[in-house]
């Protein structure tokens, strides 16, 4: 690893974080820096998920982050269902799986693991 790429993550990551990956901007919103917060919440509902997301100090990923977080960090993640931030309609959401990369929606009070991220924009 280079200096200046080590100087920038040990200026971005907090204790126990990873860092995932750039996500590019869309409509204007500003290009972000993907961080996955330490810890994992197994067999949780989507409401519970979310609470345990924010109780780590980030939010439960987005579709698109999920797809980053998959394609950069597969091995922080077991072959299993991880939710989404993302509700597919009222009393559905959308969950991704870590073992072959699907995307699906189910309905939110079925169980899946959790985990958080944070975001930094790029500057």
């Amino acid at each position: 690893m280079s200096n200046a790429k080590k100087e920038f993550l040990e200026t971005l990551l907090q204790a126990g974080e990873q860092y995932a990956g750039l996500l590019l901007g869309k409509n204007g919103d500003p290009d972000q820096h993907i961080i996955l917060r330490p810890g994992e919440a197994q067999a949780v509902n989507w409401d519970d998920a979310r609470k345990f997301a924010t109780d780590t100090g980030g939010e439960l990923p987005t579709r698109r982050e999920q797809a980053l977080l998959f394609a950069n960090s597969p091995e922080a993640f077991t072959p299993n269902w991880y939710w989404s931030g993302e509700q597919r309609s009222a009393g559905s959401a959308w969950f991704q799986g870590f073992d072959d990369g699907t995307q699906y929606w189910v309905f939110t009070d079925g169980k899946c693991r959790a985990v958080a991220v944070r975001r930094s924009v790029a500057i």
